[in-house]
C-alpha cells in the first residue's frame, strides 16, 4: 500500500490525506462562456471614463469584505472605477550630442554637505508631501515635527534633520539632482485630485507611479476642462508656474455659442472685467474661426482663478462649450501628443525648463544676483 503524501496546502489548513477531496477534472474552454472585448457597453465618451473592465457582481474575499471585480473602495463615498493607464508617447532619440548631454545631466548631483538652510514648508513641498500652502496650514497646526519638538511657521531645516508630519517620518527631498517634469493631456470627465468622495476618475490614476517622490500638478483643470497638464517632482518648480506673483501665462482654445464683437475684445484686454472675485483681464485673445453659430478663440490669462476663462466668457453674454489648455508659460501642447497620453522631458529639456525658472541646476553654484 503506497503512502498517501501531504500537500503544502493540506498541511496548512490541517487537512488529513484520507479527507482531502478529490480534484474534480477541469472543464473544456467555451468560447461562448468568455465575455468578448467588444461586448463592453458602448455609447461611452472616448477616453473618459472607459477602462475596459466591466462591473461584475461581487464576490466574497478571503479576508472578509467583499470588493467587485471592477471597482475598488476608495474608503470613503462612492466606489471609484478602475481605470487604464495612460500611455507614453514615444519620440525619436535627439542627435548624440544633445543624448551624452542628458546623461551627464541624469548622473550629475549636488553635495549635500554643502546645502544651506531651506524653510520648512519649502523643502517639504518639494518633498512631495503638499503644497506649500498646505504645509504651512499644518505646522500651523501642530502636525509637524523637527527633531523631536513641535515646528515653527517659518523655521529653517539641513539634510541632518529629522522631520516627521502627523508622526510619520518624512525622507526629505533635497535638490540634488534634476526633478522629473511630464506633460499630460487630460480629458473631460477627470480631475486633478488624489481624494474624491464621489469615485470620479482621477488623473493620478492614469499616471505612472514616481519612484522616490510623487508627482505634484501644476495648477489645476477642472473636469469639464481639458489640455495641457504639467506635473513634477518639484515643489520649488511648482511654485515658480503656478504662484500668481510671477504671473506666468497662460493660453486657452475657447469655443463658444456665438462670437464676441471688437468693442468687447478691447474691453477684456484694456479695461476688464469686475468678476465675483475681482478684477480680471485678458492679456491677448484673437479669433480662430469656427463652423456655424460655433467660434473658436485663443485665450491667455496670467492667473489661474477658479473657472476664470468661463466667467470672463458669461459676463459677456456667451457660453463656453469647449475649453482646452494649450500652453502654459515656456510650454506648449505638443502636437503629437493625443488624449489621455503622456510625455517625460529628457533630462536636457527639464534643465531648460529649470533655468527659465531661474532655479539652480545640480552641482551648480548659487548664481550672484
Amino acid at each position: 500500500m503506497s503512502k498517501k503524501t501531504v500537500s503544502k496546502r493540506q498541511w496548512r489548513d490541517g487537512v488529513a490525506p484520507e479527507s482531502a477531496a478529490k480534484k474534480s477534472p477541469k472543464k473544456p474552454f467555451s468560447k461562448t462562456s468568455s465575455r468578448k472585448a467588444d461586448d463592453r457597453p458602448r455609447g461611452k465618451r472616448a477616453g473618459a471614463a472607459d477602462s475596459g473592465f466591466q462591473n461584475r457582481k461581487a464576490q466574497p474575499n478571503p479576508r472578509g469584505n467583499a470588493v467587485s471585480d471592477g471597482l475598488k473602495e476608495t474608503g470613503q463615498g462612492a466606489p471609484k472605477q478602475r481605470v487604464s493607464k495612460a500611455k507614453k508617447l514615444v519620440v525619436r532619440n535627439p542627435n548624440q550630442k544633445i543624448m551624452e548631454h542628458a546623461r551627464d545631466l541624469k548622473e550629475r548631483r549636488s553635495d549635500l554637505s554643502r546645502a544651506g538652510p531651506e524653510r520648512l514648508q519649502k523643502i517639504l513641498a518639494a518633498s512631495g508631501v503638499g503644497s506649500r500652502r498646505e504645509m504651512e496650514e499644518w505646522i500651523q497646526n501642530g502636525w509637524v515635527t523637527v527633531n523631536g519638538r513641535v515646528a515653527e511657521l517659518g523655521e529653517k531645516v539641513t539634510p541632518e534633520d529629522h522631520v516627521t508630519v502627523k508622526g510619520n517620518i518624512i525622507k526629505l527631498k533635497w535638490a540634488d539632482r534634476l526633478p522629473r517634469i511630464i506633460l499630460y493631456y487630460k480629458q473631460e470627465g477627470e480631475i486633478v485630485s488624489r481624494d474624491d468622495p464621489q469615485g470620479r476618475v482621477s488623473i493620478f490614476d492614469r499616471l505612472p507611479q514616481a519612484a522616490s517622490s510623487r508627482w505634484v500638478a501644476i495648477g489645476r483643470l477642472d473636469i469639464n476642462t481639458s489640455g495641457l497638464l504639467i506635473l513634477t517632482t518639484s515643489g520649488e518648480l511648482v511654485q515658480r508656474f503656478a504662484h500668481p506673483s510671477f504671473e506666468v501665462e497662460r493660453e486657452y482654445a475657447v469655443r463658444v455659442l456665438g462670437g464676441l464683437t471688437t468693442g468687447q475684445m478691447r474691453v477684456l484686454t484694456e479695461e476688464g472685467v469686475m468678476l465675483a472675485d475681482g478684477l480680471a483681464k485678458v492679456e491677448r485673445i484673437w479669433e480662430q474661426g469656427g463652423e456655424g453659430a460655433n467660434k473658436w478663440y485663443n485665450v491667455v490669462i496670467k492667473e489661474g482663478r477658479n473657472r476664470e476663462v468661463r466667467r470672463i466668457f458669461e459676463s459677456q453674454g456667451l457660453t463656453v462649450s469647449r475649453l482646452v489648455r494649450v500652453g502654459f508659460g515656456p510650454i506648449g501642447l505638443p502636437n503629437r501628443l493625443k488624449r489621455g497620453q503622456f510625455y517625460e522631458l529628457n533630462p536636457a529639456e527639464v534643465a531648460n525648463i529649470v533655468k527659465w525658472a531661474d532655479m539652480r541646476l545640480p552641482g551648480e553654484r548659487k548664481r550672484r544676483k
